[in-house]
């Protein structure tokens, strides 16, 4: 009597497992993105035409475009934006080598402390360092951008819903309030300070647009040209990266683990059959 319970038990946690897994996957690849405004002309973020290399479960990282994606970073982004949990060294992982990691990282100045005297002072960066922020703390750093403090973008692309889209629209998204918003709204207005974006929530953003024109960024020979979508598109699938640099390692990882899981099941289901196969019918357990 105790096995069957046991059995039944087993099962039933097993299908409630499934049920939950299954439910989330679901959820998770079919929630529409709810509008935090109350405007309805607030849009939902989108990709590049032809989305990125790394989407999907057998998605890989463009390497190119990364490296790309991290000159748009430090040419314009690291203007106001850090990248604290990112280290110099982990540039590895973009194709670097370990001169050129050497280079980049000297060519930024980091916090230090003077040998001789103890007191706070700068040095070229190390390969072990992490980059460091633009300002030396917050209350500099909305004294420099009205009062709004710019956000680290090492996890970006993690907390925000479908985070490669959402910073390839938002960059995409800066231009006049679209008359048929006026029209609907005629209280709506972009304070001075802010500026319109279709795919913020609340649609005016502190930030002013990073990239104006095209070609802002003087990409080398043998890239695609420069356009403002094609910077967008290059630095999104960068802070892909930085947010998570083992996403496409752990997708290869993760295909032959479940191969294994199910060849193993099929295992564990023979061998119960044959265990069980001469078992004497209608016997009880004790």
């Amino acid at each position: 009597m105790i096995r069957p319970i046991a059995i039944l038990v087993g099962l039933g946690f097993s299908i409630v497992v499934l049920l939950s897994f299954v439910t989330g996957a679901y959820t998770w690849a079919t929630e529409e993105v709810q509008p935090a405004a109350e405007y309805e002309f607030h849009l939902a973020p989108h990709g590049p035409e032809g989305g990125f290399a790394h989407d999907g479960p057998f998605g890989t990282w463009d390497v190119a475009q990364l490296q790309r994606g991290y000159q748009v970073y430090k040419e314009v982004c690291a203007a106001c934006h850090s990248l604290k949990y990112v280290a110099f060294r982990d540039l590895a992982g973009l194709g670097y080598d370990e001169g050129q990691i050497k280079a980049e990282a000297a060519s930024y100045q980091v916090p230090g402390i003077d040998p001789n005297t103890g007191e706070a002072t700068f040095r070229p960066g190390l390969p072990t360092d992490y980059f460091p922020s633009p300002y030396p703390n917050a209350v500099a750093a909305a004294a420099a951008n009205n009062n709004a403090i710019p956000p680290d973008l090492s996890l970006m692309t993690k907390a925000r819903h479908h985070g490669p889209e959402y910073v390839y629209s938002l960059l995409t998204g800066y231009g006049p309030i679209p008359a048929e918003l006026e029209q609907e709204f005629p209280e709506f207005e972009t304070p001075t300070g802010l500026y319109f974006n279709r795919y913020f929530p609340n649609l005016n953003l502190a930030m002013a647009p990073p990239l104006t024109t095209d070609g802002q960024v003087s990409y080398a020979e043998g890239n695609p040209a420069p356009t403002i979508r094609q910077m967008s598109a290059d630095v999104a699938a960068f802070l892909t990266w930085t947010a998570e640099p083992k996403m496409v390692e752990r997708r290869q990882t993760g295909w032959p683990v479940l191969g294994f899981l199910i060849f193993a099941t099929i295992l564990a289901f023979l061998a119960k059959k044959q265990v069980w196969s001469n078992a004497t019918p209608g016997r009880k357990d004790d």
